[in-house]
């Protein structure tokens, strides 16, 4: 793992696990991370053994405010945490950091009675799930009605409760808020309400257990929602002027610059001991020069996170909320640093030659970081929206979960 960050002035976690540090926790089960990961792969979700540590180390409670139980970490000490696990085990890390933005948002979004109920007893429930509004949700006294489809839910193997967005309708039509805008929400509700479908077949990520799931006109009480771009917190500190997608792009960076490490030390440990008949990495120039531009690559993408993070991370402390550009910023870092990857993670493929033909820890992380490419959050449409912030072609925007939205 790579140097320490220097962590921002500010209050650090609680410990409600122990003496240790949330990061000393994730060092210490990343033996068993790495371990696993192959197992977990075959199993297409995480081991019981891999969710009981998440569970009992309250790795899941990354975010989760103190007075719930979590760690309510700040920025720049999540990217650590989050990176560790990401090292050991890529889906590993990818089913942590989305359940802990699930778990966290519930407990700061939601009304009093609900999260009372979803975390009674300091227990920290287990929240996964697709915030991407593909549902509907009826109106109704006291609630909603959902119905919908949603495919690549994010580690719902291994919850209690789903986390899903639905646009609501009233009469017959979208529901506006006050500035016409279709009314968004996130719903949360037991697992057992939804039906999941048996077709997580994918290139890589293959032990998150992303399932597609349907809900069919289920009610959920009002105090079980709110809105999907909220940015005022019900309970909590200043963290939570994040948002959905605030955390959202923080764990996808994190989770892009831990996988970056992993994929250069295997390739390393390639070259100090492959042998054959048309030579070792480590007698060739071109590789060597290769080599030490993807360190600088990928170490060059991390410094950009840390800075777009540390200057974020510094508003909040002193109670600001972010501006658009600070966004853009965190945005642009997280595109540059998972495309980084993925192309350090295609050089390590044709430098591992037939090892990573067959299986192997080279081609499970090729793999991972390829299915992550393809995550909405760095995609095109976000890159294009960051150069027309960036170029000043924009005005009185704030940023959406998929790209620049009215600031009303």
């Amino acid at each position: 793992m790579a140097k320490a960050l220097q962590s921002a002035s500010g209050p650090r976690s609680a410990t409600a696990a122990g003496s240790d540090s949330l990061l000393e926790r994730a060092r210490r089960l990343a033996p068993m991370f790495r371990a696993n990961g192959e197992a977990n792969e075959q199993l297409r979700r995480l081991s019981d053994e891999t969710v009981a540590a998440l569970t009992e180390s309250r790795l899941f409670g990354l975010w989760t405010p103190r007075s719930l139980g979590g760690s309510e970490l700040w920025p720049l000490d999540a990217i650590e945490v989050i990176e560790t696990v990401s090292e050991a085990d890529a889906s590993t890390g990818w089913v942590m950091f989305a359940a802990a933005l699930a778990i966290a948002t519930g407990g700061v979004y939601l009304h009093e009675s609900a999260v009372k109920q979803l975390f009674a007893g300091g227990s920290l429930p287990v929240i996964a799930g697709q915030g991407i509004p593909n549902g509907k949700a009826i109106a109704v006294k006291d609630g909603f009605r959902l119905s919908g489809a949603w495919s690549y839910g994010s580690g719902v193997k291994h919850s209690n409760y789903l986390h899903t967005g639905a646009v609501v309708y009233e009469n017959g039509a979208p529901r506006t808020d006050a500035h016409g805008n279709p009314e968004m929400r996130i719903f949360v509700l037991p697992i057992e309400k939804a039906v999941f479908g048996d077709n997580w077949d994918v290139l890589g990520l293959r032990a998150t257990g992303s399932i597609d799931y349907t809900v069919d006109d289920v009610f959920v009480p009002n105090e079980f929602t709110h809105v999907a771009h909220t940015t005022d917190p019900l309970r909590g500190g200043p963290l939570f002027f994040l948002g959905i997608s605030g955390f959202a792009t923080l764990g996808h960076s994190a989770f892009a610059l831990g996988l970056g490490r992993r994929i250069l030390d295997e390739l390393a440990t390639i070259a100090q001991t492959k042998t054959g008949v048309t030579g070792t990495p480590r007698e060739s120039e071109s590789f060597l020069e290769s080599y030490a531009k993807a360190e600088a690559s990928l170490r060059a993408a991390r410094a950009f996170v840390i800075e777009s993070w540390g200057g974020l991370q510094e508003s909040l402390q002193r109670g600001e909320r972010p501006t658009t550009r600070q966004f853009t910023l965190v945005r642009l870092a997280l595109n540059n640093a998972t495309w980084s990857v993925g192309d350090i993670a295609n050089f390590a493929y044709r430098a591992a030659g037939g090892i990573a033909l067959r299986a192997s820890a080279i081609q499970r992380c090729f793999r991972d970081m390829y299915a992550a490419t393809q995550h909405v959050t760095s995609s095109a449409p976000i890159l294009r929206d960051c150069g027309r912030e960036l170029a000043g072609l924009v005005k009185d925007k704030s940023w959406g979960f998929i790209g620049l939205i009215d600031a009303h």
